[in-house]
């Protein structure tokens, strides 16, 4: 373990978001957009079936502003098609520094948590990571996410 949660068991389920809004892959971007607004979120798990949320992937408001309106895109165009498949996740009982330290090897502000059957369950932020971290540990995760992507800036 390291040094940086206030609380070192603290577990992601303690962290998470529980009421998390999903889409499925052939909705579109549109629809995937309007859900981000209406709920205030840059990030929207993307599920096989409202039923069982299983979770496919993700798509982030980042998402929908490169790969496709940059892009040139029509809106209509389906989830499927700017989506992250097969996101980085976690478990409920994880500790949470374990999901942080996904975050910031993986470079994202966001992880979903899955149950034991793939479901999604929830959603960890950058933001709920932040309310139980020190202060000089998070600045070193949000500057190591916030990183430009090397092959990006190219």
């Amino acid at each position: 373990m390291r040094e940086g949660l206030t609380d070192m068991n603290i577990t992601v389920k303690d962290a998470m978001s529980k009421s998390v809004v999903a889409c499925v892959s052939t909705e579109s971007c549109q629809r995937a957009a309007e859900l981000m607004r209406r709920h205030h979120v840059g990030a929207i798990p993307v599920v096989s079936d409202k039923n069982s949320r299983h979770l496919i992937g993700i798509v982030t408001d980042r998402d929908l502003a490169m790969k496709l309106v940059a892009m040139g895109r029509n809106a209509a165009v389906p989830v499927f098609n700017v989506m992250t498949m097969n996101p980085i996740t976690c478990r409920a009982n994880d500790p949470l520094d374990v999901c942080e330290e996904k975050m910031r090897l993986h470079r994202v502000r966001r992880v979903p948590v899955v149950d034991e059957l793939g479901s999604c369950i929830g959603i960890v932020s950058q933001a709920d990571v932040a309310l139980h971290d020190d202060a000089q540990h998070l600045q070193s995760t949000v500057s190591t996410i916030s990183r430009p992507d090397p092959l990006l800036a190219a």
